[in-house]
C-alpha cells in the first residue's frame, strides 16, 4: 500500500479521499475522485505532489504521484515524467515531507475536532466588532492625524528621524515578514534575520510568526472565506476592517492546520514570538519617541503622537494597500483572471510590493515582480545588497520561460475562482507542495 501525506485543501471543497496503490516497483498509482489536477477544456495541468510507497519488499520508497487527469469523465492516467529528470533534480523539487511547509497537520486535523469544509459551510457567519481592537484603531488613526498637525511644529531632524523609522521599519515588512518568513524567496544569515526583526518590531504589525500564517493562508486560499482580509467583502474591510472584526470560522480553521515548523525551528522568529508585548513597547513606541526628546531635545508630548501614531499609522496603511487597492484597481497582466492587480502607486508606498498580479502567480519570486527596478522596489535593492555582502542567499526568481508558460495557462479566464478545481493549485511561495512541478524542476537547475 502507498502512505500519501495529507494535501492541504481548497475553502470551496472538502478533504478529498485517496485511493492509492503500489505497483511491484514500488511505483505510486493515485486514483482520486476529486484530485488537484485540473481539467481545462480536456487538458491536464500537473499538480504534483510527494508520497511514500511500501510493500512488503520495500519500504518507503518516494515517489512522485502519476498525474490523473478527467477527460470528458473518463479518468485516465497519464504516465509520469519523474523517470525523465535526473534523479538530483528530483531529490530537489521541494516535494518532500521535510520541505512540504503548507500542509495539513494529520493529528490536528484529526483530534482537535475542526469539522470539515461541508459542515463549516453550513455555518451561519456574523462577524463581531472586537471593540478593544476598534478603540485601538481609532486612537492609532485619530492620534496619527494630530500628529500630522504637529509635524509643522516639529524640529527639522525629527521629520528626518520619522521618514527614516517608517522606511526602515517598513524594509521590516517587506524584506522580512513577508518575502523571507512568509515566502521562503531567500535564505537570510543569523545577522540579517536579527536585523530584520528588530525592524519588523519597529513597525508593530503583530509578531513575524502570526503575521506569517495569515499571509500563507491569504495566498493560498485568496479570495475566499478563508482568507483573513478577503478583498471581496469590500474595500474597508481589506484594508482595515479586518483587524477589529472577529474573523470567518474557515479563517480560524487554516490558522489551526496550516504547519509553521519551519518558522518554528527559526529562533530569532520565536523569541520575538514569545516576548512580543515587552519588544514591542520598547522598540515600536519607547524607541523612536525617546531618540528625538533625548538627542536634540525635542518636545516628548509633540514626539510621542509624530513617532508612534503617525509612523505607526503611516506604514500600517502602506501595507495594507497591498490588501486593498492591490487587489482592486489596475491591470493584469500575468494572470487576468484573479483579482491582484499590478499597482505602481502601491509600490511607491509599500517598497516595492504593489505588483500584486505578478507575485499571486509567482509568490516566491524574492523581487514579487518581473523587473528588477530599483526605483518603485526599494525592497529589491536591500535584498541585493544584503546578498553582496553575503547576509542572503538563494535568492528564488522567475525565468521569461517560466512566466510566459503560465501567462499560456492561465491567460483564457475559464478557472480560478468559479469551478470545483479554483485555488487547489495555487503556491503561497517556495516550498509549497502545490508548486507546478515544471516550475519547481526549473527552480531546482537554478540553484
Amino acid at each position: 500500500m502507498c502512505l500519501s501525506t495529507p494535501v492541504a485543501t481548497a475553502a470551496s471543497s472538502s478533504t478529498s479521499t485517496n485511493a492509492t496503490t503500489c505497483n511491484a516497483t514500488g511505483n505510486c498509482l493515485s486514483n482520486n475522485s476529486n484530485n488537484n489536477n485540473n481539467n481545462i477544456n480536456g487538458k491536464c495541468t500537473l499538480n504534483t505532489e510527494r508520497q511514500h510507497c511500501d510493500d512488503t519488499n520495500n519500504a518507503t520508497d518516494v515517489c512522485i504521484r502519476n498525474r490523473l487527469c478527467t477527460i470528458n469523465n473518463n479518468v485516465q492516467f497519464v504516465a509520469s515524467e519523474a523517470e525523465d529528470e535526473p534523479i538530483d533534480v528530483i531529490e530537489n523539487l521541494g516535494y518532500k515531507e521535510e520541505n512540504a511547509v503548507y500542509k495539513e497537520i494529520p493529528i490536528a486535523s484529526e483530534t482537535s475536532g475542526i469539522p470539515d469544509y461541508k459542515a463549516s459551510s453550513e455555518i451561519e457567519y456574523n462577524p463581531q466588532i472586537r471593540w478593544l481592537d476598534l478603540i485601538a484603531q481609532v486612537f492609532l488613526h485619530g492620534g496619527a492625524l494630530y500628529g500630522v498637525y504637529l509635524l509643522f511644529q516639529a524640529k527639522f531632524y525629527t521629520l528626518l528621524w520619522v521618514v527614516l523609522t517608517i522606511w526602515c521599519s517598513g524594509i521590516g515588512i517587506t524584506a522580512g515578514a513577508h518575502r523571507l518568513w512568509s515566502h521562503k524567496s531567500y535564505t537570510a544569515s543569523m545577522p540579517l534575520r536579527v536585523l530584520l526583526v528588530f525592524l519588523f518590531t519597529i513597525a508593530g504589525q503583530r509578531d513575524a510568526y502570526t503575521w506569517a500564517l495569515d499571509h500563507r493562508i491569504h495566498h493560498k486560499f485568496s479570495e475566499t472565506d478563508a482568507d483573513p482580509h478577503n478583498a471581496k467583502r469590500g474595500f474597508f474591510f481589506s484594508h482595515v476592517g479586518w483587524l477589529f472584526l472577529t474573523p470567518h470560522p474557515k479563517v480560524m480553521e487554516k490558522r489551526k492546520i496550516i504547519d509553521m515548523s519551519d518558522l518554528e525551528n527559526d529562533s530569532v522568529v520565536m523569541f520575538q514570538h514569545k516576548y512580543y508585548i515587552p519588544l514591542f513597547t520598547l522598540f515600536s513606541i519607547a524607541l523612536p519617541v525617546l531618540v528625538p526628546w533625548y538627542y536634540w531635545n525635542e518636545n516628548l508630548w509633540l514626539s510621542f503622537w509624530i513617532n508612534f501614531n503617525m509612523r505607526f499609522t503611516s506604514t500600517l496603511n502602506a501595507a495594507f494597500f497591498v490588501n486593498s487597492v492591490a487587489h482592486m484597481w489596475g491591470k493584469k497582466p500575468y494572470d487576468k483572471n484573479i483579482s491582484p492587480v499590478e499597482s505602481p502607486l502601491v509600490s511607491f508606498l509599500a517598497l516595492g510590493e504593489g505588483w500584486h498580479n505578478y507575485h499571486h502567480v509567482f509568490p516566491w519570486d524574492y523581487k514579487t515582480g518581473e523587473f528588477g527596478n530599483y526605483k518603485l522596489n526599494v525592497t529589491t535593492a536591500f535584498i541585493d545588497l544584503c546578498a553582496k555582502i553575503g547576509w542572503a542567499t538563494g535568492r528564488k526568481y522567475v525565468s521569461t520561460d517560466m512566466i510566459k508558460r503560465r501567462a499560456a495557462k492561465c491567460g483564457d479566464g475559464s478557472r480560478f475562482l468559479s469551478d470545483e478545481f479554483a485555488h487547489k493549485d495555487q503556491v503561497w511561495g517556495y516550498g509549497d507542495r502545490d508548486l507546478q512541478k515544471e516550475d519547481a524542476i526549473e527552480l531546482a537547475k537554478m540553484q
